[in-house]
């Protein structure tokens, strides 16, 4: 099922007109995520680098999923840039504890774009949650326009200013695949 993400209400994007994502977990703990970005227009979207680890993402165009698995407030951070660069945070609990996730490997990203939309699937395996539990996400996009402003999109945002970290960011329950 795919998800309509919303800009945040400070937020102003006139050149992405919707964005919507679809996600799945298999039972060994990969996670897909899907993201489409439809009405372009005036997005900046960086292209050109190869598929390395990259911080700051998030200060461009880019893709993000936040996942944890209740009740133990850890969670990872992943960000994918349509560069194809990506990065993978591990928190302790909100904001704290932030460290590279050395454990996550490279990503499969894959593009696909047109005049009117742009996609981006991530293929990520993560063996560090468990697999037999259920898990949170926040799903949310940073655009760039060529103008230089900046929108930040999410399932659910926070009361007050933009913050994808915060608990009412993860507005989506992937529920343990069904054993076979």
């Amino acid at each position: 099922m795919r998800q309509a993400l919303k800009p945040h209400p400070d937020s102003c994007c006139s050149a992405a007109t919707r964005i919507e994502a679809y996600v799945s977990r298999g039972r060994t703990g990969n996670l897909l995520l899907h993201y489409y970005l439809t009405g372009i227009g005036d997005v900046l979207v960086p292209r050109g680098w190869s598929r390395t680890r990259a911080d700051e993402l998030w200060r461009h165009t880019c893709f993000e999923a936040f996942v944890g698995a209740p009740p133990t407030e850890d969670y990872y951070e992943f960000n994918f840039a349509p560069s194809t660069q990506w990065a993978a945070y591990r928190f302790s609990n909100y904001r704290r504890g932030m460290a590279v996730a050395s454990e996550i490997g490279t990503p499969s990203i894959e593009l696909k774009s047109s005049v009117e939309s742009f996609e981006l699937r991530a293929h990520l395996k993560l063996d560090g949650l468990p697999s037999g539990e259920a898990w949170r996400l926040g799903l949310s996009a940073v655009i760039e326009e060529t103008n230089g402003r900046i929108s930040y999109w999410a399932l659910a945002h926070p009361p007050g200013k933009v913050d994808f970290h915060h608990a009412d960011c993860f507005a989506l329950e992937l529920p343990a695949p069904s054993r076979p």
